[in-house]
């Protein structure tokens, strides 16, 4: 029996996801969306699948139910408000990170969520791939020893990078900041592995690339559809994310981590290097290899290639989180919370009010607000 799907938010992220469900052998029909504006039915085209109806609004889509998941693809800004629309449909749910966009709608929601209602699945894709898997298992089954230090880089290629300034990312009104929508992923990743909360953060960044007089332009920038509200020009639009970022995080138990993020580069870099007390692994994300050495081996770090290079660089991950979803929907466990969804997004929010203040910011207040509006003591 095919799954019924409705979408909220037909934008061009979530028509992936959508494909890849297709790809996997989900047996799925979208009944319909809510969105006026649905830039990603070209997508869902390309793989084959209708979009069903279209509806004036999320509510009167919701009232055609019932769905067997429920689909959220808006913007960021919008994110809560059909989130808040959807669980109280019933239905489960799906939803793209980061689920919310400010530290102010991550309070609300977690006020939430020990109320009950339909499961919530939030599309943190780099939870399901396998190189991330297979890292996380090393790290906390002690492979490297305890952990030190953490390493990490998100360099994107210009064609990325133009995207990301043209499309409605570009404002932090609609999608929070470039490390909010970018890379909560990463930061989510970081936090398992240190197995502990982020207490201190200091970052610098800003704009230095897209700009009206950068030497940087070239076609390259332009060369991917830049979706709803999109702007014509990477270097003119009225962006106002930074382009560059870097962060250093020291964790709750001593684990510390640097970042660095640039979205106009030659050479891509999705990389992790992760450092502990006997030994060292290094995830390179954009090639899917990891290579780990013990500090005691003689013999060459032992390396695995795990394929499935894709030209969006989630390697396979679209794919396995799909699987995910099937398995959740059937009472398998997802592999990423809400609540840990939040956490990331919380470390990330208090890592630009770093940058923004120029100053070392405590984390300890945002989890106290956070623990508050949850109940936990």
């Amino acid at each position: 029996m095919k799954r019924r799907i409705a979408v909220i938010g037909l934008g061009q992220r979530i028509a992936h996801v959508l494909a890849a469900m297709a790809e996997v052998g989900w047996p799925l029909e979208i009944v319909g969306y809510a969105d006026p504006s649905p830039v990603g039915v070209p997508v869902l085209h390309g793989a084959g699948l209708s979009e069903g109806n279209a509806f004036a609004s999320a509510a009167a889509l919701l009232a055609a139910g019932p769905f067997d998941l429920v689909m959220i693809g808006s913007p960021n800004h919008l994110h809560l408000e059909h989130l808040d629309l959807a669980r109280r449909a019933g239905f489960p749910i799906f939803i793209e990170k980061p689920v919310v966009r400010t530290e102010e709608e991550s309070l609300a929601l977690a006020a939430t969520l020990d109320g009950g209602g339909p499961p919530i699945f939030v599309g943190l894709v780099m939870r399901s791939m396998p190189i991330v898997r297979e890292t996380l298992k090393r790290v906390r089954d002690g492979a490297i020893g305890a952990l030190i230090s953490i390493d990490a880089t998100e360099h994107l290629h210009p064609e990325h990078g133009g995207y990301l300034a043209r499309n409605w990312r570009r404002r932090q009104d609609w999608g929070g900041s470039f490390l909010l929508d970018k890379v909560c992923h990463d930061f989510d990743i970081f936090s398992c592995l240190a197995g502990a909360r982020a207490a201190r953060v200091a970052s610098f960044g800003g704009r230095a690339i897209f700009q009206p007089q950068s030497p940087a332009r070239s076609a390259a920038h332009a060369r991917h559809d830049a979706g709803w509200s999109g702007a014509g020009d990477a270097f003119a639009s009225d962006m106002d994310v930074t382009d560059h970022q870097v962060a250093i995080v020291e964790y709750a138990n001593g684990v510390r981590l640097s970042f660095h993020a640039n979205t106009n580069t030659a050479l891509q870099e999705r990389r992790w290097y992760i450092a502990g007390t006997q030994g060292t692994l290094i995830a390179d994300l954009v090639r899917n290899r990891l290579m780990m050495r013990r500090t005691d081996a003689s013999e060459k770090p032992e390396r695995i290639d795990f394929g499935e290079r894709t030209a969006d660089l989630h390697n396979g991950a679209d794919q396995a989180m799909a699987r995910d979803l099937a398995a959740a929907l059937d009472g398998a466990p997802f592999p990423v919370t809400v609540e840990e969804s939040l956490e990331a997004g919380l470390t990330v929010m208090a890592i630009d009010q770093a940058m923004a203040s120029g100053a070392v910011v405590d984390c300890g207040s945002i989890w106290k607000a956070y623990d508050a509006a949850r109940h936990v003591r």
